[in-house]
């Protein structure tokens, strides 16, 4: 690094903005992916848009990398930091704007957290339509560049969704604003919607403008117990049907997921009986009894040609949250076991015949591996996890095994290796099992175009040659 580097760093947004070398907080060296940290030479924490156009203005002049990071959250090493380069941290930037109750929309900087955009709505009758188990620590700005999902898609969409604006800076310092309001705007090509997904690959998100909706009056929350998959889905389509636009969540967990949730929240199972399949679901409705009374109806009716094995509906806010709870067990992965995660997709009437063969696959190869499975059963969103610790390997070895033996089978059935969490550095040497070779050269191309020196998150996603 030139030695005027840091200096110019500290003039343009402060010392107290720059950490350089050793400051630079452990934390900031890597993010959940469980990837070996790499300390960058310097951490740059700005508080403005103009300051993160000064940043890459002078990143640009001096050929220096910038690894942008948010909540550090992810599971694919996106935010993982260049030995020759800066981590630009977006957390100062956590503004949110005054609700918009008449556009039904906000304007957030892309630090603010999730948690916080959810929380602001809701003080103001609205709601935002997505949900994550990282809620707490994960940026808007992550959040957009990774196109997550979580356990609202069925009914919201991704986040490429939420989206209605961007402010964007790009790698030469040009700042582009696209934060307009309207759901209709064909003058030309859609720019905004080509960072949203790019992990920070084409640009830096600094401000966004999100989408929001009427909050729910009501929301009645219910746990089955499934016989196999094809019930599972009978089940959603009769739910979907009966409750049109108002299923907010269907949830699946394999019982090998449900017994660890079972175990690490020392909570009581709620059947008697053991089932290979659960469902956790959300119905939105209004503010009486007769959501609850109607899924009662066709919950009955469901058991009565046995697509549903058994069913609880909570009573209460708190057994609504009891249950939830036991969903979100995968944010504890990364500190309870040595997890090697998989996101993939597949059409939704092959993700359960994926889901039994690959783990019958796997227990041929690896005999006595812990793997659990849950998933997003309305948009064909599987996660299987498998602890490394169970495979006969040393962990690195494990996860490199594992992952090529899964994501074999992903390309056999024609799935994606990536639903919803993005490539980053791990799921790199899988992406050509997913795209074909044309459409990566295209993506060099619009990266070449945007990023001609390769500074934004270089070595993410792809390589350039």
């Amino acid at each position: 690094m030139n030695n005027d580097f840091p200096a110019r760093l500290v003039d343009l947004l402060g010392a107290s903005a720059v950490r350089v070398g050793d400051a630079v907080p452990l934390h900031h060296a890597t993010d959940w992916s469980g990837m070996a940290p790499v300390k960058p030479l310097a951490l740059v924490m700005p508080s403005s848009t103009e300051e993160v156009a000064g940043v890459l203005r002078l990143c640009q002049r001096f050929r220096t990398p910038v690894v942008p990071q948010g909540g550090l959250t992810g599971l694919a090493g996106g935010a993982r930091p260049v030995g020759n380069g800066i981590a630009l941290s977006l957390a100062r930037m956590n503004a949110i704007g005054p609700i918009d109750k008449q556009e039904s929309c906000v304007e957030v900087q892309a630090g603010a957290t999730l948690q916080a955009v959810q929380e602001a709505a809701q003080a103001e009758g609205l709601s935002f339509g997505i949900d994550l188990g990282a809620r707490g620590s994960c940026q808007i700005g992550g959040n957009l560049s990774t196109n997550a999902g979580g356990m609202g898609v069925i009914q919201s969409g991704m986040m490429r969704e939420q989206m209605l604006g961007l402010e964007v800076v790009m790698a030469d310092g040009r700042i582009l604003n696209m934060l307009r309001p309207m759901l209709k705007n064909n003058t030309g090509y859609d720019l905004k919607q080509l960072f949203v997904g790019a992990e920070g690959t084409l640009g830096v998100i600094t401000r966004a403008l999100l989408k929001l909706r009427p909050e729910v009056r009501s929301r009645t929350t219910a746990f089955l117990a499934l016989p196999d998959y094809n019930s599972a889905i009978v089940s959603l389509r009769r739910l979907q049907t009966s409750f049109p636009g108002a299923v907010a969540a269907f949830e699946l967990m394999w019982e090998d997921f449900h017994r660890l949730a079972i175990a690490w929240n020392a909570m009581a199972p709620p059947f008697s009986e053991r089932y290979p399949l659960f469902a956790l679901i959300d119905i939105d409705g209004p503010e009486d009894a007769s959501t609850t009374a109607q899924l009662e109806s066709v919950l009955a009716s469901l058991m009565e040609t046995g697509a549903v094995a058994d069913a609880v509906i909570a009573q209460t806010s708190a057994q609504s949250r009891a249950l939830w709870r036991g969903r979100e067990i995968p944010a504890e992965f990364h500190s309870r076991m040595h997890p090697i995660s998989f996101d993939i997709s597949l059409p939704v009437s092959k993700l359960g015949d994926f889901a039994q063969s690959c783990v019958a696959a796997m227990s041929q190869r690896w005999p006595g591996h812990r793997t659990v499975r849950f998933g997003h059963l309305g948009d064909g969103n599987l996660h299987l996890t498998t602890d490394a610790r169970s495979i006969d390997a040393p962990p690195e070895e494990a996860e490199r095994m594992v992952e090529h033996f899964v994501f074999d089978l992903v390309a056999q059935m024609g799935g994606s290796v990536s639903a919803e969490h993005g490539i980053g550095l791990l799921k790199k040497p899988y992406l050509r099992f997913s795209r074909t070779e044309s459409e990566i050269a295209a993506m060099r191309s619009v990266k070449a175009a945007f990023d001609p020196l390769n500074l934004l998150n270089p070595g993410k996603i792809f390589d350039l040659s």
